[in-house]
């Protein structure tokens, strides 16, 4: 997650997105260059919403590198490592869920998903005025069925806001621990952290695996999922299966949500 107001603070920059950091270069954004066309299996994940996503690829490849939400070195990889992976994303949601992404940056993985399962209800979060600012752009841009939340995940305003999640996601954002205690509040009970992270997500788990417990998830696993022509994406799901009482005294939750 990033840090909250505007300010770029150490929070905000120790936690920024591979690829985010733009550097202060005319030579490096000043050559207008033909946003990357769409692969063959970017149709597969998008259907009749194709057009959406090409239309989604350009912005992150005109505006989106601009105002430094994407990295130019990412302009070539918009397809395979961020749009088609955080659509890949979609395998480990059920039906119509209420879906969370805080940290949201740029869109990555909320847009996607949202492009490809429009069945889901999807609130992007993000507590920087920059990056909320092109996330209302981009959804007004594709008419888009989704909202867009100011403000840090912890923050009590959108936990009213946006809490009771079935499912909060997020993306290359933050160690698993620190994901796991914004995520928390966000969820009903029974519901999913589903968190896209790299290749060491299994050592992240093993390593965290204690502090995610006393926050009351269980059970937490790596599942690999992958779209056509891009790079497989790498699942961490861990289910809310308990709740903190108001002294700290933890009991078994409810169960899940009748649908």
């Amino acid at each position: 997650m990033n840090e909250d107001t505007g300010n770029e603070t150490t929070r905000d920059v120790a936690d920024e997105r591979p690829g985010d950091h733009v550097r202060d270069d005319a030579s490096e954004t000043s050559v207008v260059e033909t946003p990357p066309d769409p692969p063959s299996g970017a149709s597969a994940v998008f259907g009749d919403r194709l057009p959406l996503a090409i239309r989604y690829v350009e912005i992150l490849a005109t505006a989106g590198l601009e105002r430094g939400l994407m990295g130019p070195r990412e302009r070539p990889r918009l397809w395979d490592r961020h749009v088609l992976n955080s659509a890949a994303a979609a395998a480990g949601f059920l039906e119509n869920e209420t879906v969370v992404d805080i940290g949201s940056g740029a869109g990555l993985p909320g847009i996607p998903l949202a492009l490809a399962r429009p069945d889901l209800h999807v609130t992007l979060v993000e507590p920087l005025l920059r990056r909320s600012t092109f996330l209302l752009e981009v959804v007004d841009q594709l008419g888009l069925d989704v909202r867009v939340v100011r403000g840090r995940a912890e923050d009590k305003g959108v936990i009213a806001d946006a809490g009771r999640a079935d499912v909060v996601t997020s993306r290359a954002v933050a160690p698993l621990s620190r994901l796991a205690g914004w995520s928390a509040p966000l969820l009903r009970p029974g519901g999913r952290m589903v968190a896209l992270k790299g290749a060491s997500a299994a050592e992240e788990i093993e390593r965290d695996d204690r502090s995610i417990r006393k926050l009351g998830f269980d059970g937490a696993r790596v599942e690999v999922v992958s779209a056509p022509d891009a790079e497989e994406t790498r699942l961490v799901i861990a289910t809310l299966a308990t709740r903190v009482g108001r002294r700290g005294s933890r009991s078994r939750a409810g169960g899940s949500r009748n649908r």
